[in-house]
């Protein structure tokens, strides 16, 4: 069975900074893009980034200049670097294996102000 492992959520403060992390022992990794979608409370999940096997990367445009994707395929890791954070960036966050549709547990990221 596959398994996307998240990690790094927690509780910032409104302009400050999150990592996330998704890691997989699958060898699905090397093939699929990867994605990071996110669920805010009463709203549809939806893609804050994607990024392809070779490093093609796609962003939602709420999200341009203040988030970072980025992949170790060595590591089967995909990352998420968050910037200047807002509340409204307050979710749950998911990776996705985006060819193969598995899905993480998700991580809770909390933004005060």
């Amino acid at each position: 069975q596959v398994q996307l492992v998240e990690s790094g959520g927690g509780l910032v403060q409104a302009g400050g900074s999150l990592r996330l992390s998704c890691a997989t022992t699958s060898r699905i990794f090397s093939f699929n893009t990867m994605g990071w979608y996110r669920q805010a409370p009463g709203k549809q999940r939806e893609l804050v980034a994607s990024i392809s096997s070779g490093g093609y990367t796609n962003y939602a445009d709420s999200m341009k200049g203040r988030f970072t994707i980025s992949r170790d395929n060595a590591k089967m890791t995909v990352y998420l670097q968050m910037n200047s954070l807002k509340p409204e960036d307050t979710a749950v966050y998911y990776c996705k294996a985006m060819n193969s549709g598995y899905w993480g547990q998700g991580t809770q990221v909390t933004v005060s102000s």
